[in-house]
């Protein structure tokens, strides 16, 4: 019986279970800066200090290599790559730079992309959500005024909304963005309590279910800029005062 079927059936894998243990740590280190300025280690000094199998560290290695964190030359060892090179679309690369040192640069980069994806999703949404999406939407949209009264989590509710859109598009490729979005949101909001004192704006996500449910899609896409444009202009405001780093 392999691994894989082991995994589905909730059984433990030791060696897949301490694969993706040293995935983690060492792939948060990369992202985070632990690695900045020093060479990365050998296959064996790895292995020696997460008292791991060599074995295990070479699973691990391949997975990093994979999200596009190392690379592995001839006469060269494996190196860390520059985060240019890293794949921003990975969920472990995104859960782990959410780890980095608060950046109003990656927020704006993070933005940027959201307004470009968002509003587009929710113009589709309109157009194609079916019974099945629109409950979704209106869902997340009253898991938010639950949370504004206290009986939800507020950065949750919010996610699950975005998320919802997204899922209702009915276009697998906006579809594949909740990652993004979930990651854009958490760090949105942490950065909106921060620098303005309160939660997302009810109202704004109103008009965005409303002009969903009414079919229109112009009405849509504008209502989703405007909840990202907000956040821009206080980023706009932020870089003022705050290094970009």
């Amino acid at each position: 019986m392999n691994s894989e079927r082991l995994l589905r059936q909730g059984q433990a894998v030791p060696g897949r279970n301490l694969t993706y243990a040293m995935l983690d740590e060492v792939g948060r280190a990369i992202v985070t800066g632990g690695y900045d300025g020093r060479s990365f280690p050998t296959e064996a000094e790895l292995a020696k200090e997460h008292a791991v199998s060599r074995s295990v560290t070479r699973e691990a290695v391949k997975m990093l290599t994979a999200k596009g964190l190392l690379t592995a030359r001839p006469r060269k060892g494996t190196t860390v790559q520059p985060a240019s090179s890293w794949n921003l679309f990975d969920p472990d690369v995104l859960r782990w730079l959410l780890e980095r040192k608060f950046s109003v640069r990656l927020l704006r980069q993070f933005n940027e992309l959201r307004i470009a994806i968002e509003p587009a999703a929710a113009a589709l949404a309109a157009h194609a959500a079916d019974e099945a999406g629109l409950g979704a939407i209106a869902a997340g949209y009253a898991r938010m005024e639950a949370a504004e009264a206290g009986d939800d989590d507020p950065l949750d509710s919010d996610i699950a909304f975005h998320i919802a859109v997204l899922n209702a598009s009915a276009n697998p490729f906006y579809m594949q963005f909740r990652d993004v979005v979930a990651t854009a949101l958490h760090t949105s909001i942490r950065f909106t309590n921060r620098f303005k004192g309160r939660t997302a704006s009810l109202p704004a996500h109103h008009a965005v279910l409303t002009a969903i449910e009414a079919r229109d899609p112009e009405r849509a896409h504008a209502a989703m800029a405007a909840i990202i444009g907000e956040v821009m202009e206080l980023i706009d405001g932020a870089e003022k005062t705050e290094p970009a780093a």
